[in-house]
């Protein structure tokens, strides 16, 4: 027996075409208009209005836009609702035998060619006659009106798929029912079972849709009915659409070459066999003797004087066209062995069907039908040239259906929100939600970031990199509501209770039981850690930050699944709690939100990561933000810059020590340039989430579980490899990858400069995409594992726009005079406004200044630092030459805690002191944590203005020989754009 390995490369490795219906059906037949003397309208009403009775024929059977009926009796009627009104479709009753309708539909079509003309014929010997001298040609389709009114419908839906065919056939491959017959009397009787047989089918295959809205668009994709009434223009529709012929049904006697010919059914089956060994044909005929030719020859036959022809009519359909179930057989006995029902079925037991089974089915091409006539057509197209002559081994057809169902599964779920099926989801599953309301902020950012990343397939085009998000499923908002509602908590909640006294109450409440087995359900589907996330209306709101304002709580990957849904209960309930603790309650009053308008959804997520022993962590975790307002070197504002660290992303949210990196330059990283530096300034400690707590002894501290662990940690964990360089202490060098003996730094080397996985290219596409997406700045939380093998996957966590109010900037800085400003520099980093400063420290810098003072400024700086800090009060801070520089000769020599409490700093060039200046490379990764900014002015050419005469003016403050503070009487307004880097201070 093979095994899948000896599957040939073009079966082995495929890809899907996805197939949307969102445009397909687009042709509809909306306004009817009924010719018809007042006589045949009453018969055509009979007891009820026809337009009632096609909507709810229409509702019944799911469809959507029923049309609109006018009726009128006489040509002026008739053309005077044509000009004044759009009409699709003209049905046309010639009534009695001296009636002149049939002069009303000619009027017609002379006149509206364009329209479909439908002749709606009671039937009758006097008819009949007339019918035989009148030239029919000109109308579409001639009926026998038998008093049915799902008989308009299937004239309507005949007339839609003629009009859609050839457009849904291109744009999607949807197949084609060809039905052969020129008997006026027995196709108005079969079409109408056809139709509402072929309906029903839509609405069983609609299931296998995500959602409502894309069941309702999948019912677009049934098999279209085409009516052919000769032998050649049944060859005609056939030669056109051959490829996507689902089934023929024939008569037997009909015209070919202009004249009935008693064997035109079998002889145009007899071609179309030749051409296709595996499509079913059937012969249905009221001569008896015909079911033996038919037979003989391989076609199915069914007897239209049966009085169960329509029930044998469906069961062939069924057996050899692909609808309904798909039934195992055994060959021998065609006994049933196994029903499947759904496409989730039929993976679930592909490897379970036995041999001879397979082998029939197979052999036969039933499967590649079956996901036809359902409408998962890259399926069925793929399966279709995986034939039995092409590859003879049963145990590869299996793979080769399992991995196609697997793919086109994962691919349908990448972008959709679908609705929670416990029947359906599971490892293949991928976002879905519980409850009818608002996903909530995170939730819509994660629906965002899936379809990013199903609209640009080339996130994926990376050998051994899978990019996704994370497993989810996400509880709504009215979950929420119901839960507050049914446990009557908005009395504690809305009032002045501490935090705890808060969390003890919501703990104590109950959640809906009906969720237990939906929640066990995402368990067996995920088999991780699971991350319980807010998702609030107003967190990640385009207008509002929001962000981190509620919790965020993990549980462990148990085997008791018991306990794991107490500790998932806890989880949730201390997330909801979390909306009314203290803080939160602030924060709605500082943005002017009311705290009843705030409704939580829910996120369930996978951890991203892997196992170490009894903690849980990635390898990377990151933020990434579009836009740079401290671009240093070659980096732009525009190119944005990412954030990394080893383990849980909490630890980058917590100010931990995290690698700053421009993904447009990966190899310029400035922490990482020096060697003391790169000691200085690496991560030393990370987070992982203990797998041993156990227990719903859950805490107001969402991080009551989380394991602050050292980086020697991870080096016994494994998990350094590709991430890490090793300090050797008796070369005094460092050296990328993992050595013994030496101390770890956290330098990402192998996936920023070694191309060990495309880390930079992934983060520039995210930003690109998310960026474009949002039309506005984005910032975008991930995760990565990385395998030893160089493969790995990259998780899109969370995306949000960057909106700190601080950061607004609407002023051009060019346009503020050079009068105004006591500072302006044209190389500054960071970006916003603040108008809180009043006081400026500032170096003297006379004639004899000299830098051999700067070890006595930096005490000075650090004294007059330390009462700002006491007082809570912040400055603006100016100096000649590098501040933080370790050669005093270049510069102050301080250290961050000694200015950190300096809201702008300033480095200006004095004409006998000129220094390369620094760009707050010393402690830039203080600058950027706490929003300083940093200005580079050097007067002297030009660059930049420095109002120092006017500071000497002032009275001062404090004075020393070689600092002075000052202190304006209104505040200073310090506006930045991180852009453009121009920084001004206006006073």
């Amino acid at each position: 027996m093979n095994t899948p390995m000896n599957i040939p490369q073009e079966w082995n490795k495929f890809y899907l075409k996805d197939v949307s219906f969102v445009n397909l059906m687009t042709h509809r037949i909306f306004n009817v208009l009924i010719v018809a003397n007042p006589y045949d309208a009453f018969m055509l009403e009979d007891d009820g209005r026809v337009d009632e009775k096609i909507f709810n024929e229409y509702t019944a059977l799911g469809l959507r836009y029923p049309p609109a009926f006018t009726q009128v009796s006489t040509i002026e009627e008739a053309m005077e609702v044509m000009n004044a009104t759009t009409v699709d479709l003209v049905i046309c009753m010639p009534g009695n035998a001296d009636n002149d309708a049939f002069t009303v539909a000619r009027a017609v079509k002379d006149r509206f060619p364009d329209i479909p003309c439908v002749v709606l014929t009671p039937f009758s010997h006097g008819i009949t006659r007339r019918m035989e001298n009148e030239d029919l040609s000109i109308f579409d389709y001639v009926f026998c009106w038998l008093g049915n009114t799902n008989l308009i419908l299937s004239i309507i839906k005949l007339i839609e798929d003629k009009m859609n065919i050839e457009h849904d056939i291109n744009e999607a491959g949807v197949q084609m029912i060809l039905l052969v017959e020129d008997s006026i009397r027995f196709y108005s009787s079969v079409l109408p079972n056809l139709y509402s047989y072929i309906l029903a089918q839509s609405q069983r295959f609609a299931t296998e849709a995500l959602n409502p809205h894309s069941a309702t668009l999948r019912m677009r994709g049934r098999p279209k009915v085409v009516l052919a009434r000769n032998y050649e223009e049944a060859m005609e529709l056939y030669d056109k659409y051959a490829d996507n012929t689902l089934g023929v049904i024939s008569d037997c006697r009909f015209p070919k070459d202009g004249v009935k010919d008693a064997d035109a059914g079998l002889k145009l089956l007899r071609e179309i066999r030749r051409r296709d060994e595996y499509i079913p044909l059937i012969i249905q005929s009221s001569e008896t003797a015909n079911r033996e030719r038919a037979l003989a020859e391989g076609f199915r036959f069914i007897d239209k004087n049966s009085k169960k022809m329509n029930i044998d009519l469906r069961g062939i359909m069924e057996e050899h066209m692909g609808f309904g179930d798909f039934i195992f057989r055994d060959p021998a006995t065609r006994k049933e062995i196994k029903r499947v029902r759904s496409l989730k079925e039929l993976q679930d037991n592909i490897f379970n069907i036995p041999y001879d089974s397979m082998l029939y089915h197979i052999s036969r091409n039933h499967m590649s039908r079956w996901l036809c006539a359902r409408a998962i057509f890259p399926v069925s197209a793929f399966l279709k040239t995986v034939t039995w002559h092409r590859l003879q081994d049963v145990d590869a057809h299996r793979r080769i259906i399992f991995d196609a169902i697997v793919q086109y599964r994962h691919m349908k779920n990448i972008g959709i929100v679908a609705l929670f099926n416990r029947d359906r989801f599971d490892a293949y599953s991928h976002f879905a939600r519980i409850g009818d309301g608002s996903l909530g902020g995170k939730g819509r950012g994660l629906a965002f970031l899936d379809n990013i990343i199903k609209k640009h397939p080339e996130f994926n085009g990376f050998e051994g990199v899978k990019v996704s998000i994370p497993k989810t499923v996400v509880l709504c908002t009215d979950v929420f509501d119901e839960f507050m509602d049914n446990n009557n908590l908005y009395q504690i909640a809305l009032s002045d209770a501490s935090d705890d006294e808060i969390l003890e109450h919501f703990l104590k409440a109950q959640l809906p039981d009906r969720f237990r087995a939906d929640f066990y359900t995402f368990f067996e589907a995920t088999n991780s850690p699971v991350a319980v996330r807010s998702s609030s209306l107003l967190e990640d709101s385009h207008y509002q930050p929001f962000a981190g304002i509620y919790s965020t709580y993990m549980i462990p990957r148990l085997d008791d699944k018991t306990q794991m849904l107490e500790m998932l209960a806890a989880a949730i309930k201390s997330v909801y709690a979390s909306v009314y603790y203290r803080d939160s309650k602030a924060y709605m009053t500082a943005t002017s939100n009311v705290i009843d308008q705030e409704k939580m959804a829910v996120i369930l997520q996978e951890v991203v990561g892997k196992q170490y022993g009894d903690h849980f962590y990635p390898n990377i975790s990151g933020v990434l933000r579009s836009i740079n307002y401290y671009p240093i070197g070659y980096e732009t504002a525009e190119e944005g810059v990412a954030s990394l660290a080893l383990g849980l992303g909490k630890y980058i949210v917590d100010g931990g020590q995290t690698l700053r990196v421009s993904p447009y330059h990966p190899d310029q990283v400035l922490q990482t340039s020096e060697m003391e530096v790169a000691l200085r300034q690496t991560q030393t400690h990370f987070y992982a989430l203990d797998m041993t707590h156990v227990g719903n002894d859950f805490k107001v501290d969402d991080g009551f579980n989380i394991r602050k662990m050292k980086v020697k940690d991870a080096d016994k964990d494994g998990s350094l490899n590709y991430i890490a360089s090793t300090y050797d202490p008796y070369d005094q060098v460092i050296r990328d990858g993992i050595y013994d003996g030496g101390r770890k730094i956290i330098s990402f080397c192998g996936v920023l400069q070694q191309g060990v996985f495309p880390l930079p290219e992934l983060l520039r596409m995210s930003m690109r995409f998310g960026a474009e997406g949002m039309k506005r700045p984005v910032e975008i939380e991930f995760a990565c594992n990385l395998n030893e093998d160089r493969t790995g996957e990259f998780y899109l966590l969370q995306i949000r726009p960057i909106v700190d109010s601080k950061q607004v900037l609407d002023e051009d800085l060019a346009s503020i005079a050079d009068a105004d400003c006591l500072l302006r520099s044209h190389n500054s980093l960071g970006h916003g406004i603040s108008s809180d400063v009043t006081d400026v420290v500032y170096v003297k810098t006379d004639d004899d200044f000299t830098a051999a003072n700067n070890p006595r400024v930096a005490e000075e700086v650090e004294r007059i630092n330390r009462k700002f800090l006491d007082e809570g009060r912040n400055y603006v801070l100016v100096g000649p030459g590098r501040w933080g520089s370790s050669d005093y000769w270049l510069g102050v020599p301080v250290k961050w805690p000694h200015i950190s409490a300096a809201r702008v700093i300033v480095e200006v060039a004095l004409k006998n002191y000129n220094v390369d200046p620094s760009q707050g490379t010393h402690f830039f990764q203080n600058l950027t944590s706490f929003g300083v900014g940093y200005f580079t002015i050097d007067a002297n050419n030009g660059s930049g203005i420095y109002n120092k005469a006017l500071l000497d003016s002032m009275p001062a403050v404090e004075e020393t020989s070689l600092v002075r503070h000052v202190r304006f009487d209104k505040p200073l307004k310090i506006m930045m754009d991180g852009m453009k880097q121009e920084g001004v201070v206006v006073f």
